[in-house]
Parts: structure tokens; sequence; C-alpha cells
């Protein structure tokens, strides 16, 4: 597990407009693209050392499609020039609905993009008025059937749930919707009310109402139902894919405690045992790499202890679990004899499966995933 290859983040700062649910640093001055284009690729200069090989490489934001095929073509190539970039690499770009063409779909597919990421969120034009987004439900079919014919093989799309009013009947017509698309995978993302977010701002004013936790747990049942029962293996919290090659490579890696390197305002980095982040300002970050400087806002080194209940946290969301084996040999430890107690009494509860091998949640610990890593922390 130790020695996987690492991965490579991208965060391309750039929306048009700031959905009112988004925690992702964005803006929306398109101008400065040309700009952030050229320190990115100073700052790829400044990173040393790095792992032996990447097999990732992930555009996220923001919005990637804002950007021209033949920028995405810099970026890659700057990335290849740069990293150790596997020949078979997974290259992902998230993408939205009503930015992108047959004919723009078609251009990043030839400078490299082999995975696209469709920020669908819904296929209701009242919800999707409701979360602020700039596309219609006829575009976000449409952008899943002009990527499929542009010839992407591996489509994923995002949706999300939990919405204020919203119910298991309702929740079943989006996901119907999605399924008859055929995309390799789909992710389903409960509605947070992220900090400093509109949503949250007008959750605080009593503007809009936090779904109930019955209905929440109603709707996360009706996902891993439906999907399952439509071919969709669940294999994290939130991530759903078809049987094959279909699973988030990129997105496995934060799971499973892998080495990443994070680009760009905001991007994190993980090179175990440091983490660090990058400023969540296109204003900082440009004036750091234009003075030469990494654009590193902080950085904090992880205890073993940390990492091990980090370990335990994101080994937990996934339907794999936690290889015990692994995690006794990597931190030199007896996972079962340190947190017996616990392990007992959550076992008692029904919420997790415990074998020699592996610690995995049951159906009904899914709900509590952040509740039992917090108990096993305490």
């Amino acid at each position: 597990m130790r020695n996987q290859p690492a991965g490579l983040y991208i965060h391309i700062p750039f929306c048009f407009s700031r959905c009112p649910y988004c925690g992702f640093y964005s803006q929306t001055d398109l101008d400065l693209i040309p700009s952030f284009v050229s320190a990115l690729k100073q700052e790829m200069s400044m990173i040393a050392p790095f792992p032996p090989a990447f097999d990732t490489l992930y555009l996220g934001g923001g919005t990637p499609s804002l950007l021209e095929p033949d920028v995405i073509a810099e970026i890659i190539e700057a990335s290849y020039r740069r990293f150790p970039l596997t020949t078979k690499a997974e290259i992902t770009i998230e993408a939205n609905p009503g930015t992108v063409t047959p004919v723009y779909l078609k251009e990043i597919i030839a400078v490299g993009i082999n995975r696209i990421s469709i920020g669908i969120q819904s296929f209701e034009d009242r919800t999707l008025r409701f979360l602020g987004r700039m596309h219609s439900a006829a575009e976000a079919i449409a952008s899943i059937r002009d990527a499929r014919e542009a010839g992407f093989e591996n489509i994923g799309i995002d949706l999300m749930y939990g919405l204020p009013g919203q119910s298991a009947k309702d929740w079943i017509t989006e996901l119907k919707t999605a399924v008859s698309r055929h995309p390799e995978h789909i992710a389903c993302y409960m509605l947070t009310f992220e900090p400093r977010t509109l949503f949250d701002e007008w959750k605080n004013k009593g503007k809009i109402k936090a779904a109930e936790d019955e209905t929440v747990s109603l709707l996360f049942e009706t996902t891993i139902d439906f999907l399952e029962k439509s071919g969709y293996n669940y294999y994290e919290i939130s991530n759903f894919a078809k049987t094959g090659h279909y699973e988030s490579r990129h997105n496995r890696k934060y799971w499973s405690h892998a080495p990443y390197i994070g680009l760009g305002p905001s991007a994190h980095s993980f090179m175990e045992p440091v983490r660090s982040w990058n400023h969540s300002s296109l204003k900082k970050y440009l004036k750091d790499v234009r003075k030469g400087r990494r654009p590193v806002a902080g950085n904090e080194t992880l205890t073993d202890n940390a990492l091990i209940l980090e370990a335990t946290y994101l080994g937990l969301r996934t339907a794999k679990g936690i290889s015990i084996n692994d995690i006794n040999q990597r931190f030199g430890m007896d996972f079962g004899a340190r947190f017996a107690p616990i392990l007992k009494a959550l076992s008692k509860e029904g919420v997790i499966s415990l074998t020699p091998e592996r610690c995995v949640l049951t159906r009904k610990g899914r709900l509590f995933c952040d509740g039992i890593a917090a108990r096993l922390a305490g």
C-alpha cells in the first residue's frame, strides 16, 4: 500500500459564478487565466522531491472546462515534463454542463483527457435553479450524450441529494434519469452547509432548513439500494461505479493515504507524514510564485497517532474497510488490541463487521461513519 504511485491534483480556480452551496475556492475574473497558467508552470518547477511515479492527473475546480483545449494541452504537457506520469495515467477533468460542446469534448480527448466528471447535480430545472446552477436539465443530459459521442469511455457524474423538501420519490426520479444515461461512475453527495457559503448564511437566518436525520437516512439507503440493483458497485460512502476499472483511481489515493501533490490555489498535498496547503487566494498565490516562493499557506506534520486515526477513518469510508494487517504493519501496532473495547461495543451494536483480516462498516454503520470514527478517536 505504501509503494503505490502518487496522484497529481491541479486546482483550476475559475467559475462563471459561485454556487451558493459550494465551499471550494474559486473566483470569476477569467482574464486572469493566462497569469494563472504561467504561475502554475512555475509552481511545478518548485516541487521537489516527489514520488518515483504518478498514475493520475486530476484537473478540479472551480470549473476546469472553462479552459480552452490548447490551455489544457499546455497544462498536461507541462505536467508530463515535470512529473513522472505513467503512460496509462488516469487523466480526469471536471466539467459543467453548458460549458462543453461536442467539438470541445473531442478536442480535450485529443490532448490527453481520458476521464470526465460532469457536475450534473440534478436533472430537474427547479432544483438546478435552487442550487444556483447555470445549466438546464436538457443541457445536463446533452453533456453526457455528447461526452459519449465524442469518445469518452469513462464518464462520471455528480448528483446532490438531501435538499430541502426532497422526498425519496423525488430522489429516485433523479437516480432513474442518471442510470438511463449509462455513466460508468456516479457520485452522490449529501448537501452540506459549508461555512461562509450563501446556503450556510440562509440556514442560519432560517431561510432554508437542513433535511431531518430520518430523511437523510432514508435517502442514503435509497441511493445504495437503487444503484446496486442498477449495476453500480458501492465502493465509498458517496461513490458508485460499474464493474471494471471505473472506480476513481485518483480519489482512491485520498482514502488510502497514498501520496499526492496539489498545485494551484487552495490545493492540498500529502507526503507522509506532512500535509501542506496552498493559499486560498489567487492574488496571494500569484504574488508568491512571482517572487520565486512556493505558494504554501501552511503545513502540519502528523504524529503516528494522528496518522493511525486518519487512516482508520478513511478506511472505514470505503466498502473494503480497514485492512488490519496493513495498518498493523504500517504502524507497528496491534489494531485489535489497541481498540478492543470500542471494537467490541461497535460489533455488538451491529455497526461494524470485524474479522481477523478486516474491519468494515455494516450497512447500518455506513449511516454513522463520522460518529464511529469519532468514537475510535476518543
